[in-house]
């Protein structure tokens, strides 16, 4: 067997766990599959017979690179929300793969996803690989160019982002986060009697894709009437403490959903797609993810 199939055969026995490690930094299967297929080319350019761990070298240079991916997107301003929205609530994800959706809210988690595109490109990187991947801080440090100190502290302030730290009672949020899910399952399965029960009569969703009177949806039945058979890709999540909702099809956020519940009912909804605000949001997903 000649080298460098040798060598491409080790590449080859790498390459889920580095599409793996860059899918969850990126949140982007093609750019996933660019940075991992950058990585072999790399490796094919390098002397590699010193190498001793092949997989811990190559997770290396993958990371690199999807830190150089993300920090170049920032300063394009490149944002992973989609600019063009959907024209009623959740209308592009009757677009997508349901088997597919499946998969990556499974093996991933698309609130996850969102949560960690909020990070800035070091502790995304830090959090990905300590926090997932199990690297050690001495091995991560040199990858985003901190100390090992500075490595903990980074993967520490990601946590606390991610996992969120609201003063909601946990008792208060199991509530909430029951009635969400109920109201999510009713409009996914089209269960028009269960969509109102879980809305207060006078229920009012404010929606920041229209304009003028268009923008408010006032009461139980006009709601369900709008939610009914979608919200596909939809998950609840921690919006500013309390459960909310995020929506990503194919793990790129089009919206969030922040409730105001009252007296066990979901009184107010607002629908927040604009970029500007949704970076404001504090978002943050369920510790049992």
């Amino acid at each position: 067997m000649s080298e460098h199939k040798a060598l491409a055969e080790q590449f080859e026995a790498h390459r889920d766990h580095l599409k793996a490690v860059a899918y969850r930094m990126l949140g982007s299967l093609s750019e996933a599959e660019d940075a991992v297929q950058e990585s072999w080319l790399r490796l094919n350019r390098s002397d590699s017979s010193g190498v001793e761990n092949l997989g811990g070298w190559l997770t290396t240079v993958v990371s690199r690179l999807c830190l150089d991916m993300l920090r170049s997107r920032k300063s394009r301003r490149e944002e992973s929300i989609e600019t063009h929205l959907p024209e009623t609530f959740a209308s592009h994800e009757t677009g997508s793969d349901p088997e597919y959706e499946a998969l990556l809210a499974d093996s991933v988690g698309l609130a996850l996803l969102v949560v960690i595109d909020n990070l800035n490109p070091a502790e995304r990187i830090t959090f990905v690989l300590h926090d997932i991947f199990g690297m050690p801080f001495t091995e991560i440090a040199p990858i985003v160019g901190k100390s090992e100190i500075a490595a903990r502290q980074l993967a520490s302030r990601a946590r606390r982002r991610v996992q969120g730290a609201g003063t909601t009672s946990e008792a208060d949020l199991a509530r909430q986060r029951e009635l969400i899910d109920a109201f999510l399952a009713a409009a996914h399965a089209g269960d028009f009697d269960s969509l109102v029960a879980a809305l207060d009569p006078d229920v009012v969703l404010r929606d920041d894709r229209q304009q003028g009177a268009s923008r408010i949806t006032r009461g139980a039945v006009a709601l369900a009437k709008q939610v009914s058979g979608r919200a596909q890709a939809a998950q609840s999540a921690l919006v500013n403490g309390s459960v909310g909702v995020i929506v990503a099809p194919r793990g790129r956020l089009l919206y969030v959903l922040k409730f105001t519940i009252r007296n066990g009912k979901i009184a107010e909804v607002d629908l927040i797609s604009d970029p500007t605000r949704i970076r404001q949001l504090d978002l943050a997903v369920w510790g049992d993810r």
